[in-house]
């Protein structure tokens, strides 16, 4: 149905940004990147998770995805 949205599945809320995205983490020219990495990096050791995933997108189409994963 045009203009009508529908779920398409069940995500667990307290697993997709569990601090927000760039925009609330702010958009440091440059440095997007890295400041994702760092804070999915230190809410890993919060929460003591074994996996986590950033995914980041750039002008032109361009996309990028990093896992990291804990010893």
């Amino acid at each position: 149905e045009l203009g009508r949205s529908e779920p398409v599945g069940c995500i667990d809320p307290e697993r997709t940004n569990l601090r927000g995205g760039s925009i609330a983490l702010g958009h440091p020219f440059g440095a997007t990147g890295a400041r994702c990495v760092t804070t999915l990096a230190n809410e890993m050791a919060r929460r003591s998770a074994q996996l986590g995933l950033v995914s980041v997108c750039a002008a032109g189409g361009v996309g990028a995805a990093i896992v990291l994963e804990r010893p």
